[in-house]
């Protein structure tokens, strides 16, 4: 498993092993002890929650948060492939307003490592993409929160031009107000 730091601290690109032959192929997911090296979960967290969303192209799911409850994630694609984006929304980081996108793909098996206090999205570039992704917190719907998907001051180049969003994403606050902790 190859372990890689990002920009954003505490945010991991992971590269899990995968072992092939002519029957497929085969690799861990998660593994506790191997992943712990890592603090993944956070320390004295641990995962609570596995979620399962298969969407279809052009679709954008995010940026969500949870304010008083985060959740740190572990997300993957088994099929397909999106473009994945964490952005610092913690108004005392020095990181705020910061963002960073990965592609993710069922074929490059790779995960993301979302700390909890992050606000988390992707929008889906192929065909159909189905995703996982573990939670270190349960969804707690009192306490959702998120970041509108075009807000200026993020300035995210998202690589959709028109995407297909919920009626809740597209209410979603700006950067602005969640600065000011009114939202």
């Amino acid at each position: 498993m190859k372990v890689m730091e990002t920009a954003l601290p505490g945010v991991l690109l992971i590269e899990p092993q995968v072992f092939s032959d002519a029957r497929g192929d085969f690799f861990e997911s998660y593994q506790q002890l191997r992943y712990a090296a890592f603090s993944i979960p956070a320390a004295g967290t641990g995962f609570v929650q596995d979620n399962c969303s298969r969407s279809r192209k052009g679709v954008l799911r995010g940026l969500h948060f949870q304010r008083r409850q985060p959740q740190g994630k572990l997300f993957s694609v088994t099929s397909g492939t999106v473009f994945d984006v964490v952005a610092d929304v913690r108004p005392h980081s020095p990181c705020f307003g910061q963002w960073l996108g990965v592609t993710l793909s069922g074929e490059n098996r790779h995960q993301l490592w979302v700390p909890p206090g992050y606000a988390h999205g992707y929008c889906v570039l192929s065909e159909l993409a189905d995703v996982h992704y573990k939670c270190t917190a349960l969804y707690a719907p009192e306490d959702e929160s998120g970041v509108v998907w075009n807000d200026p001051d993020l300035a995210i180049s998202w690589p959709v031009a028109r995407p297909l969003l919920s009626a809740r994403d597209l209410a979603l606050p700006s950067l602005a107000v969640i600065a000011k902790g009114d939202r």
